[in-house]
This record gives C-alpha cells, sequence and structure tokens, in this order.
C-alpha cells in the first residue's frame, strides 16, 4: 500500500514520455501485422486471370506463399527472448519494422523477375524479424509502463495486432482497385521506413535512457516498478517445464487456436473472392469486420467470457455454421466470420493467462515455447488447405476445411478443459522448494 500511495503522490498529471512511446509501439504492432497479413489481399489481385500481368500460380503455391511467413517466424521464436533480453527492445523492433518495410519495397519487382520463390525468400525474412516482435514489445513494457497503469497502456499497445490486421485488409482492397496491387506492399513500406525514422529520433529502449522524459515521469516511472536494488533472478527450471502436464494441455490449446486464427486469416480473402463472388474493394471491408470485432471484444472479453472463451466453443460452433453458408448468401457468410474471429479475442483471458498463473517467474519462457509450437501450427494450416482445396470456387472443399478447423478447436480444447490448471506450481520459487 505504500508504494502505491508513492507513486500516486508522484504521479505527473499531463500526457507524458511514456505515454509517447506508447503510442509509437501501437504504431509497430499495427505496422507489423498489416505487413503480416497484406499478401493476404494482394494474392487474390495477383492471380486475377482477368488480368494480363497476373501470376499464373496454383493454389498450392498460393498456400505456400502463405505459409512462408511463418517459417521465418518459427526459426527464431526461441532465441528471441534471450535475444530481447541481451540487445534491447529498442534495437530488435526496429530491425523488425525495418526489414519488413525493405521486403514490402522489394517484392513487387521481385516476383516479376524472381517468381513466387522470390516472394517466399522476402515472407520468410518478415517472418523471422517477426519473431522478435512480441519479446521486444514485452521488454518496452517492463521498462516503460508503471504498474499502475499497464492494464490500459499495454492494451492500447497489442491491440494494434488486431487494428492492424483490420485497417490492411479494408486499405487493400481500395488501393489495389485505384493503383494495382503493388500499392499495397509500396504503401506498407513508405509507413514503415517513416515509423523507424521516427522511432529512431523519438523512441528510447528505457526511461533511464530518454533524453526527453522528465525526472518527475522518471521517478514515477522507476517508483512504480521498484526499480531499487538488485532484482533476483532465478535460473529456468528446463526440466520442470518440461514435465509439466498442464503446460503442455495450455499448449496444445494455444495450437489449436492458430490453427482456426490463421485458417481464416490467410484464407478468408481467397474464400470470399472465389466462392462468395465478392469483388476486390467489398472483400476487404467483409474481411477486416472479424478482426475490427475481435479488436472490440478483446477488453470486455477479459472479464465477461470465462464460460465461452476459456473453453473456446465458440469459434468451432461458428466454423461449422460458416462451412454451410449458403452460396452467394454473403450476409451469413461475414455473420459467421465475425463471430469465429471474434470470439478468438478470449484468448487474452484464456491460455494466455494460463501461462501466467501456472509460473509467473518463467512465464516469459513459457510463452516463447508456447508460441514455438503454436506457430508450427500456423505454418502448416495454408498448406494443408491447400492439399485439400484443388478447386477454388468449390464450396465443398471449403467445407473441408471448415470442418477440420472447428474439429481442432473441439479437440484441443477438451483437452485443455482435462487437463490444464491455473494453479501456480511449486517450480515456480526454487528457494521455497530448496529450503523445504
Amino acid at each position: 500500500m505504500g508504494v502505491i500511495a508513492e507513486t500516486e503522490n508522484v504521479r505527473p498529471k499531463n500526457l507524458g514520455v511514456r505515454h509517447a512511446q506508447t503510442f509509437l509501439c501501437f504504431l509497430a504492432m499495427t505496422l507489423a501485422y498489416s505487413m503480416r497479413v497484406n499478401i493476404s489481399m494482394a494474392i487474390v489481385d495477383m492471380t486475377d486471370v482477368t488480368k494480363d500481368d497476373h501470376f499464373d500460380w496454383s493454389y498450392s503455391v498460393q498456400s505456400t506463399i502463405l505459409s512462408s511467413f511463418f517459417w521465418g517466424y518459427v526459426m527464431l521464436m526461441l532465441p528471441s527472448g534471450e535475444l530481447a533480453k541481451r540487445f534491447g527492445g529498442k534495437v530488435l523492433i526496429t530491425i523488425s519494422i525495418s526489414v519488413n518495410s525493405l521486403m514490402s519495397l522489394l517484392l513487387p519487382t521481385g516476383a516479376y523477375l524472381g517468381g513466387w520463390q522470390f516472394v517466399c525468400a522476402c515472407r520468410v525474412l518478415q517472418g523471422m524479424t517477426q519473431a522478435f516482435l512480441f519479446p521486444s514489445m514485452h521488454h518496452l513494457v517492463s521498462q516503460w509502463i508503471p504498474l499502475e497503469e499497464k492494464g490500459r497502456l499495454s492494451g492500447i499497445i497489442y491491440g494494434g495486432t488486431q487494428l492492424g490486421v483490420a485497417l490492411q485488409l479494408i486499405v487493400s482492397g481500395f488501393l489495389a482497385s485505384a493503383w494495382g496491387w503493388k500499392s499495397i506492399f509500396y504503401t506498407n513500406g513508405i509507413l514503415g521506413a517513416l515509423w523507424t525514422a521516427a522511432y529512431l529520433i523519438f523512441g528510447s529502449a528505457s526511461p533511464e535512457q530518454s533524453k526527453r522524459i522528465s525526472q518527475e515521469e522518471l521517478k514515477y516511472i522507476q517508483t512504480s516498478l521498484g526499480r531499487v536494488g538488485k532484482q533476483k533472478k532465478h535460473p529456468t527450471p528446463w526440466m520442470k517445464i518440461i514435465t509439466c502436464f498442464p503446460f503442455w494441455a495450455t499448449v496444445v490449446a494455444h495450437c489449436g487456436q492458430n490453427w482456426g486464427f490463421f485458417t481464416l486469416m490467410t484464407e478468408m480473402p481467397t474464400y470470399m473472392a472465389k466462392v462468395l463472388g465478392v469483388d476486390l474493394k467489398r472483400n476487404g471491408v467483409f474481411s477486416s469486420l472479424p478482426y475490427l470485432s475481435m479488436y472490440l471484444l478483446s477488453y470486455p472479453f477479459g472479464a465477461t467470457t470465462d464460460l465461452i472463451i476459456r473453453r473456446h466453443w465458440g469459434p468451432a460452433l461458428a466454423l461449422i455454421g460458416l462451412s454451410y453458408a449458403p452460396e452467394g448468401n454473403m450476409v451469413f457468410a461475414v455473420a459467421m466470420l465475425t463471430v469465429t474471429v471474434g470470439i478468438n479475442a478470449g484468448h487474452f483471458s484464456g491460455y494466455m493467462l494460463t501461462l501466467i498463473d501456472l509460473a509467473p517467474n518463467f512465464s516469459s519462457s513459457l510463452m516463447a515455447i508456447s508460441n514455438f509450437f503454436s506457430n508450427i501450427t500456423s505454418l502448416i494450416a495454408p498448406l494443408v488447405c491447400g492439399i485439400i482445396i484443388q478447386d477454388e470456387t468449390d464450396p465443398m472443399e471449403w467445407r473441408k476445411v471448415f470442418f477440420l478447423a472447428s474439429a481442432i478447436y473441439f479437440c484441443t480444447n477438451l483437452c485443455y478443459i482435462l487437463f490444464t490448471t491455473s494453479n501456480q506450481q511449486p517450480w515456480n520459487k526454487p528457494e521455497e522448494n530448496d529450503s523445504g
């Protein structure tokens, strides 16, 4: 109580440097996820047979391109946490956004010169550097955000992920219709370059390194975060983690959520174009609605949806409904897609919190492992879609994709319900075990 009272007394009344850092980090997450998903809309226009300069890529090739981002993402997932601790958040987040921007600028020309293989290479590099994204952001949040404001300010930062997807899908349709698919990548690249320049000038790895922060705000942050004395660190109990059954049940749930979420994220624009016959502008708007719903629902779901969200029943049922969407019935299909993706907002209050509940002292290590395995499913899901779907216009083949995702949702959720727990594990506090 004494610490809280003290920080309340010294808390600056006006907006400060920490708010500027929050805004820059929010923009970074928004841009990163925009560049993560831009190929999903662009590839619809790139392979449009009515265009003279279209690419004659089979659906399996398109699925390979859509999954290639995750090849690189998985490669550096495990070491990214250690790299963030060693080099700090500012360096890695700058590398992530700048490399993604450069690849976006190179991709249109490279696609004509190097074919789909060059496109995959660009996406792999983007994925590799985006592996730094969450560890870097976690590090920056831990340095900049006072405990009294962590929920609100970190929520703003991480909300950029869903907003980035939604805005990208909306804007891409209009950009491609007006100036062609190349403009999607050029826009992302230019915005990313502008952000990089701004962050190099105004961004800072920590309050202590900032040249613009006031002594009042610096003291407020330091006091709130308890930066007095040396913080005790424990070696990671890898064997305890590996043999923790509730942890692996949570990993399974994470994998199931990623399968369904990224199946829709990568395949939705193609489904809308080929099965529902939606033109590119409306495609982007309709495809964005689920992510806008996820962005808006991520806040209230954290407090009100234990029954639905922590058990993941909603996405599976909605996907089954989507698989039976009447051909050409866009209202029904978009409604099911919106429910499916919107309910996924609950993963912030489901398995994501379980990873913290199990072992708060080692939650970053648990998250790195879980994220590694879950993103392997993100890599596999589009490839499986490419194997299942031979005719992109056949609703029956898409129905198989949606039923598979529903089954995975159901089975992984069942594993989570039966075998995980939110009880803190004994190995979370090694010194207590040693003394006992």
